[in-house]
């Protein structure tokens, strides 16, 4: 018995433009937990996620002529999806404040032995970035998880890269800070 080869992204989108339901449902299986893993973590109340995926996939898949000649169907679906997250939270009245004109003083200098975080239990690690203000969470979030450089995040929230350097190192500060407080270096 041969087994079947997984049919390609490329192969469901022409099944979305011929308007077959399989290449739709296919998608979205395919990708969605992915996608929501992605929103969750700049959205973090569940209900808003869902909300944030359904919209998305519904954006996608009500206009099919759009996924003609994709590259990657996936890092379209996220970047979509991204987008909407953060629009989500300027709504929500969460401001990513510029501080290129703020003085930063020692901030450059310091830098979190990232090796101090993982020697901590996953879930204490979850847990400390879930406390984190909303602009520091997506900052972290943005460049950590979705593998997007300092100046793509600064661009996407519209602010400097200064900014978003100085905010992902406070992240980092208070994760550790947090850790440490909780007596896991005992």
């Amino acid at each position: 018995m041969q087994l079947k080869e997984q049919i390609t992204d490329q192969e469901l989108i022409v099944m979305c433009l011929q308007g077959k339901d399989y290449g739709y449902t296919s998608l979205y299986n395919r990708y969605a937990r992915r996608i929501y893993n992605s929103i969750s973590r700049i959205v973090s109340h569940t209900g808003e996620a869902e909300d944030i995926l359904q919209e998305t996939f519904f954006t996608v898949f009500s206009e099919p002529e759009k996924l003609k000649g994709l590259v990657s169907f996936e890092a379209w679906v996220r970047r979509m999806a991204i987008n909407r997250s953060i629009n989500h939270l300027r709504k929500r009245k969460i401001a990513f404040t510029d501080m290129s004109e703020m003085e930063i003083a020692a901030e450059a200098e310091y830098d979190v032995d990232e090796n101090e975080i993982f020697e901590c239990k996953v879930e204490d690690v979850k847990r400390s970035i879930e406390d984190l203000p909303d602009g520091y969470k997506t900052i972290l979030n943005l460049y950590l998880f979705e593998k997007m450089s300092q100046e793509e995040i600064a661009t996407l929230l519209g602010i400097s890269h200064t900014t978003v350097r100085t905010q992902y190192h406070r992240a980092k500060k208070k994760i550790v800070s947090q850790l440490k407080d909780k007596s896991y270096y005992e």
